[in-house]
């Protein structure tokens, strides 16, 4: 498990006593109107019906903070069928693109529609309980997959907590020879700079369970449920990254971070950190489990 995530849905807390919803529509109908917040997911479209043989409804189609693909599917309870009717419909998805092209384009604009990443599509399931079988098949399919417990705590706090998360295209950070203790320090900086683009990617994966990787043109981005922080490619003297905190909450420091809120830049999040060496890492290990916690 990754961590309950409680999101205020009114006002306080009468009672902390788990349970169920009374229908599988109140909890899609929860999240669709939360769905940013909750899953990362700008909510597109409810109940889709797919134009096939068997026919089919889609509960939730979305578009990523990355522009992946999304489809949500919900379960009051546990269903051990959820995974596969899930997968049914991103079949359909990714063989009908116009469909999904279509949507993104009259609810976003040409943009959004244009820039979708085809390469990762993503499965949500949001169910009352899973099995451990369920949390095995996942990590079996070359799919992105998240399965998500939902659980309301009182009438006013509704909890996530992922139970599994696998992703069907996730390249490892291309590995860079470590130069041996004693050894001349190289004198190219691309080698310097991929060394340390290493580093960074050794540290985020790192900070916990359920860390994904997507890669977009012009940044790689690292998630769980969401992004917790973004990666540009390395520059000649530093790397940005992107990270999920809140910059009126950090006090920023000239050269090494910065709020960025509002300003056009590759990935998510509003806090940038510079990254020129590897002891930056130490200094923003703070603010990376800030990220990752939000996430």
């Amino acid at each position: 498990m990754v961590g309950l995530k409680l999101f205020n849905t009114a006002g306080g807390v009468h009672e902390v006593v788990p349970r169920l919803a009374a229908a599988e529509a109140d909890v899609q109908d929860l999240v669709e109107a939360h769905m940013e917040k909750m899953l990362g997911v700008t909510f597109l479209a409810s109940e889709f019906i797919i134009d096939c043989v068997d026919g089919g409804r889609i509960d939730s189609l979305g578009l990523d903070e990355n522009g992946a693909p999304v489809v949500v599917e919900y379960k009051r309870g546990t269903d051990a069928g959820a995974i596969n009717q899930g997968l049914y419909y991103m079949a359909w998805l990714t063989n009908h693109k116009d469909a999904f092209r279509n949507l993104v384009h009259d609810r976003l604009g040409a943009t959004a529609a244009s820039q979708i990443l085809w390469s990762a599509p993503r499965l949500i399931c949001v169910a009352g309980d899973f099995t451990r079988y369920d949390a095995h098949a996942v990590r079996e399919h070359r799919r992105s997959i998240d399965l998500v417990r939902y659980r309301y705590f009182g009438s006013d706090h509704f909890g996530l907590e992922t139970v599994a998360s696998v992703t069907g295209h996730s390249p490892p950070a291309k590995r860079v020879r470590r130069r041996a203790a004693g050894a001349p320090p190289s004198r190219d900086p691309s080698g310097a700079m991929a060394e340390l683009a290493q580093a960074v990617d050794e540290v985020l994966v790192g900070l916990g369970d359920g860390v994904t990787r997507v890669q977009r043109k012009h940044y790689r981005a690292y998630r769980r449920l969401r992004n917790f922080a973004s990666v540009c490619p390395p520059q000649q003297t530093k790397i940005l990254v992107y990270l999920k905190a809140d910059p009126k909450e950090v006090d920023l420091v000239p050269g090494f971070t910065r709020d960025v809120t509002g300003l056009g830049h590759h990935g998510t999040g509003d806090l940038e950190l510079q990254v020129r060496a590897e002891r930056d890492l130490e200094r923003a290990g703070d603010l990376l489990r800030l990220s990752y916690a939000s996430a």
